[in-house]
């Protein structure tokens, strides 16, 4: 991080962004100590930067660092992380959420979900969970989700869910 305050100190800012998209993909468990240098060397404004670009990463390594950060206790980074990573294409959106499941972190895959029911559409939020293939595990993610926004949202969601023709059985409808 010495190289990227100089970048940074020398008035080389593009030079000092190759830096950080370069950190961002590192590996994902290594994401947290890279926040935590940046804030010892003065760089706290560095960290949305790079938690953007790690959001831009492909769905496996955006859940697999969002997995590392909340593993480290860097909660707030976690939650910026998968918000910002709701500006991607839905089925992106929804194998984030397969791959943040299926790493053990559904409170994650939630997060992201609830994040898409309150920046898109309810039609665009259910497509995350059918464009993937594995509509049977994220749809009751995506209603979880959908309920901590709100009663009406989760309304809006399932309507869009029976639009796309999922089952009255993944809907909770008998």
């Amino acid at each position: 991080m010495a190289h990227l305050a100089e970048l940074r100190a020398a008035g080389r800012g593009g030079e000092a962004h190759a830096v950080l998209c370069a950190a961002a993909r590192r590996p994902a468990e290594e994401l947290p100590h890279i926040a935590d240098e940046l804030e010892r060397s003065g760089l706290a404004a560095d960290v949305s930067t790079l938690l953007w670009e790690v959001a831009c990463l492909p769905p496996g390594p955006l859940a697999a660092a969002a997995g590392a950060l909340a593993a480290a206790g860097r909660v707030q980074d976690c939650v910026s992380l998968l918000r910002q990573g709701v500006a991607r294409p839905v089925g992106e959106v929804g194998d984030a959420a397969l791959a943040l499941r299926e790493a053990g972190r559904p409170a994650e895959a939630r997060e992201l979900l609830a994040a898409m029911v309150r920046a898109r559409t309810a039609e665009e939020a259910a497509g995350a969970a059918t464009a993937t293939g594995a509509t049977e595990a994220l749809v009751p993610l995506l209603l979880e989700a959908a309920e901590t926004v709100s009663e009406h949202r989760r309304r809006d969601v399932v309507h869009a869910l029976r639009t796309a023709g999922v089952p009255d059985r993944l809907l909770g409808v008998r």
